[in-house]
């Protein structure tokens, strides 16, 4: 254990994960904040304590990475908080191996599937709704108005919403044919 006297939390972060960086297998983590109430320009002292890490160095975010993925880890804090059984969000290919290295540590169930080359669809969520996800078509521009509906209702949209939206689909299929 060391101890930080540093201003704010922020720097801290900061330097513990540029901490991280540098040491290979180390991670730090701020344990306790003890602060004096005397002014705001008081330091406050950091208890940092080194811990295993469970992830490599490869699988941490670079600040783009983050920056790009910030509705994605938003909706991980929703699924987890019990709001959303099932979500789908569309991400860059290039930030792959960061999303599934999150949701493999977190112990989420998840399907990735390839939009083109430039994007992916990650499913995560109840493995009960990614076994129903896994039966559909790859291609979402492809499914049936029903399997549709399904991922509509699976997804929480609002239920009146995705009847309309099944009678309008319904009604293109049939006068395509």
């Amino acid at each position: 254990m060391k101890k930080l006297f540093i201003l704010d939390k922020k720097l801290a972060k900061t330097y513990i994960y540029y901490e991280y960086k540098l040491k290979i297998g180390k991670c730090m983590k701020i344990t306790s904040v003890n602060s004096l109430p005397l002014s705001t320009n008081t330091p406050k002292i950091f208890t940092v304590k080194k811990t295993n890490p469970v992830f490599g160095l490869s699988d941490i975010p670079t600040k783009k990475q983050y920056n790009d993925l910030r509705v994605f880890y938003h909706h991980i804090y929703e699924y987890k908080k019990g709001l959303r059984s099932l979500v789908l969000t569309t991400e860059k290919a290039e930030n792959r191996k960061v999303i599934e290295s999150k949701l493999q540590r977190e112990n989420i169930p998840y399907i990735i599937r390839e939009v083109n080359n430039k994007n992916i669809n990650v499913f995560f969520g109840n493995k009960n709704c990614i076994n129903v996800v896994s039966t559909l078509d790859c291609r979402l521009d492809k499914i049936t108005p029903e399997q549709d509906f399904m991922l509509g209702i699976l997804l929480g949209y609002d239920k009146i919403l995705q009847c309309k939206r099944y009678f309008v689909m319904k009604e293109k299929t049939a006068r395509k044919n």
